[in-house]
């Protein structure tokens, strides 16, 4: 076992084992200067403090305590720290006391760094980017995930230009991360009834500067060798595994929020894989209260949020319902203990409840049982509706209650030395530790020599690390010395730099810019106003299409006259990243429309003076104004293969005619005056609205104070609101079939249609229904209109007329009367989707 103490340290240096474990050092570089003092070999190839605190000598450690000037600096650093953690932070300083008592974030994968490589892509680097950002701002969070022994994999580019993967262990001695302790004292760890057995899990904690991150770790000795596996891989392929690590996130996940953070108020599901979660919850409310299943899924429910980053219904996780049973029966008896039969607990994931064959949807899970759901983009909302109309089949479409709060990217983690430095000068040091709200006019003060010498300094050291990445890759190739050296000759930090860097797979595009070789090549080696380009990427093990892909783009810079203007980089992580988003002039971006729920990449850029030239799509659709940057495609209907040649031909004429005589026009002084007006234009106006600030205040004053509020309401005392909530809901789905709208009349009065229409109540009471005169969305009109209930029906039973007044702009059979249910604490249609239309 790995000596998670570091007792071998002197006390003067006891304080370097807080600041190994504090993961802020991903992104706050004030002590980087220290670590490589320590051991400047090991901190250049790890990048992880802790590490090198394991393997340094004592008679190395002897000689730092010895040493005055670097104890006074770890003093300091330690001051600094505690001064971190000790500060109110934004959450508490800015907003009132009935705010969250804590918020539980939910994650199948968290990218923070290199040192904790338990993520595959951009839903795990937004993950970790919200929780750095949840710190920086004070929010009393708490992470929730899997340790992984194998994290995503490892790429590298063998001779044939075909991708080869690696899956190097994730040994967690070597990880900073320590055992989760108890009340006890003791290692902390969770039982899962499983079929036949219990699955035993360690509870590992990261400490990501104020948040702890929770670890669920399956590699346990009381385990079977094929249980310590559950938690192996990130994404394991195996159906039976994947449903094995959402039952240990959500559940066991939850288990440990009760056991660590029992005042978490708010449950946030970042995507569906955690949505057993929503069962659990339920379950352990229960056994604190009288309160039936769903009479506590009415409390819990309030305080789940959900967000979906999916742009397409295919990529939900769904699961047999034959799997999905024989878990359920064995999870400690659950159906029985909670009192409903598995159907019922079936029907909470598919769209059809009564139909048996329905696979169970992960999403549709966590959409039930969540009060609020999100998507990540304005356009991401729109598409999200269309994906989960299936569960309000007679709503329209765009009343999908499913709203959107577009993502952000953790700033601090993601600036260059010399972007920080012109930040810290024009904002102050403080700038992203609260809400990014008077940024923009300070930057855009910055003059055009401050930007130029940002932008210069950025790209020279960018090179400079690519040709060393570049020297690394040719020489694990066993390429001759003459090559390697050529290495020197690659790049150039004057010229226009162009970046592409994404998975590599089929609707993103990555091989856009190919579909005319000889028009790029044309680009890259004009003479005059020569371009280059680095692209890395990775495509997933099984996708020979992406595979393909890279192996054009290596193709293509073996070239003689192209090897010193395109650069493929291998194993694209967020080291990488965070040096490609630091040092391109150009950022390229080509899904196809709609496919891209939100992307950041082109977010991390604008920090560092980058430009965005995309596809309108995600942020971008809704970012892009013309002095910005550029826009490929309108997002017209066109067939998939036309709208990839004319996005290709877009795409060259962009760059050939707007984007090389942009940058290349000098002035006297041999400023880009133009290009530097787009880099202020674009750094000032968009890096605010898009840094996690804004997007984790969006989140905190929309969706966690409104659900915290709730939750607590429902739940106050033996749960008397849940219950009432409950019986409304019980009481309307007896009566609903027994509601009838009557033939309606309509008359003309001056520019306005009176309606008017008898409403058969039956069982339902007058207060529990609303009755609406509805039009389809048209310009600024009106959409829903409430009528009023009249007079009761001579002789009739429970039965009024209604009537509203609508403009008659519109014809009078643009209208229709509905009934919906109507209660002043239940949200309408999630928590109930009944609907009654005139027919």
């Amino acid at each position: 076992m790995p000596d998670f103490s570091l007792t071998n340290l002197p006390p003067e240096l006891a304080a370097l084992a807080d600041l190994a474990l504090d993961l802020r050092w991903t992104w706050s570089h004030e002590a980087d200067a220290l670590w490589q003092r320590i051991d400047a070999d090991a901190w250049e190839q790890t990048r992880n403090p802790w590490t090198i605190l394991q393997d340094i000598s004592p008679w190395r450690l002897q000689a730092l305590a010895a040493d005055s000037a670097f104890t006074g600096e770890l003093q300091r650093l330690a001051d600094a720290r505690r001064a971190y953690l000790e500060s109110p932070g934004w959450f508490a300083s800015v907003l009132p006391d009935a705010t969250p008592k804590r918020i539980a974030y939910f994650s199948m994968e968290f990218g923070l760094g290199e040192a904790l490589p338990l993520y595959a892509g951009g839903l795990g680097v937004l993950a970790g980017d919200y929780l750095k950002t949840a710190s920086d701002m004070g929010l009393p969070m708490v992470g929730i995930g899997l340790l992984y022994r194998q994290g995503y994999f490892r790429q590298t580019i063998n001779a044939a230009g075909w991708q080869q993967e690696t899956y190097p262990a994730n040994d967690p001695g070597a990880m900073p991360i320590t055992p989760a302790r108890g009340s006890d004292n003791a290692w902390l760890q969770v039982r899962l009834g499983l079929p036949g057995r219990s699955l035993l899990l360690r509870v590992w904690r990261a400490q990501v500067g104020r948040v702890p991150l929770y670890l669920l770790d399956a590699d346990h000795p009381l385990n079977s060798p094929a249980d310590r596996g559950i938690t192996a891989r990130l994404y394991e392929a195996g159906v039976e595994t994947r449903l094995l690590q959402e039952l240990v996130l959500g559940i066991a996940g939850w288990r440990v929020v009760e056991t660590l953070a029992p005042d978490t108020e708010i449950c946030h599901l970042n995507e569906g894989h955690a949505a057993f979660v929503v069962t659990e919850r339920v379950r352990l409310l229960m056994r604190r209260s009288a309160l039936s299943f769903q009479e506590a899924l009415w409390a819990t429910r309030a305080g789940n949020v959900f967000t979906t980053h999916t742009p397409v219904s295919a990529g939900f996780d769904r699961f047999s319902p034959a799997l999905i049973a024989t878990y359920a029966q064995y999870l400690e008896g659950f159906t029985e203990e909670v009192g409903i039969a598995l159907p019922a607990l079936l029907a909470l994931g598919r769209a059809n409840p009564n139909d048996d064959t329905e696979p169970f949807n992960m999403a549709y899970l966590a959409m039930r049982g969540s009060a609020q759901s999100i998507g990540v983009s304005r356009q991401h909302e729109a598409v999200s509706r269309r994906i989960f109309q299936p569960l309000f089949p007679r709503w329209p479409e765009h009343e999908v209650p499913v709203g959107h709060i577009t993502n952000g990217v953790h700033v601090p983690s993601w600036d260059s030395v010399e972007a920080d430095r012109l930040w810290t000068d024009a904002c102050g040091k403080e700038r992203w530790r609260s809400a990014p709200n008077s940024l923009a006019e300070q930057v855009a003060e910055l003059s055009d020599d401050a930007l130029w010498a940002m932008r210069c300094d950025s790209e020279q050291r960018f090179v400079e690390g690519a040709r060393e990445r570049l020297r690394r890759q040719l020489a694990a190739r066993g390429h001759p010395p003459e090559m390697i050296g050529a290495t020197e000759r690659v790049l150039d930090p004057n010229i226009l730099t162009l970046g592409f860097a994404r998975r590599f797979t089929g609707y993103k595009r990555p091989n856009l810019l190919l579909a005319d070789a000889a028009r790029l090549r044309r680009l890259l080696t004009d003479p005059a106003r020569p371009a280059q380009l680095v692209v890395a990427g990775k495509a997933h093990p099984a996708d020979d299409e992406g595979k393909r892909l890279i192996q054009e783009w290596i193709a293509l810079a073996a070239q003689p006259e192209l090897r010193h203007r395109i650069v493929f980089l291998e194993d694209y992580d967020l080291i990488l990243a965070q040096e490609l988003v630091q040092g391109v002039d150009v950022w390229i971006n080509t899904p196809r429309r709609p496919w891209e729920a939100c992307g950041t990449s082109g977010m991390k850029v604008l920090v560092n003076g980058g430009i965005n030239l995309s596809v309108l799509d995600g942020w971008w659709e809704e970012a892009y104004t013309p002095d910005i940057g550029w826009a490929i495609g309108d997002g017209d209907l066109l067939d998939e293969a036309a709208r990839d040649r004319r996005d290709a031909t877009e795409l060259m004429d962009i760059l050939e005619n707007l984007i090389v005589p942009e940058f290349y026009a000098r002035d006297e002084t041999g400023l880009p005056r133009r290009w530097l007006a787009r880099i202020r234009a674009s750094l000032s106006k968009l890096t605010p609205i898009y840094s996690s600030n804004r997007m984790l205040q969006e989140h905190v004053e929309r969706l966690y104070i409104p659900a915290a509020a709730e939750f607590r309401r429902r739940a106050a005392g033996k749960g008397e609101e849940a219950a009432a909530l409950c019986a409304w809901e019980r009481r309307l789905r007896e009566s609903w079939s027994r509601l009838h709208i009557g033939e309606s009349s309509v008359a003309r009065e001056a520019e306005k249609w009176r309606f008017s229409a008898p409403i058969y109540l039956g069982d339902v009471r007058v207060d529990d229904v609303r009755v609406e005169l509805y039009a389809e969305p048209c310009g600024e009109l009106p959409q829903i209109i409430a009528m009023e209930c009249g007079a009761p029906i001579p002789g009739g039973l429970n039965s009024y007329i209604y009537s509203a007044v609508a403009s008659a702009e519109r014809p009078a059979e643009a209208y229709t009367i509905r009934v919906v249910p109507a209660h002043a604490g239940a949200q309408i249609p999630t928590e109930l989707d009944l609907i009654l239309w005139q027919k």
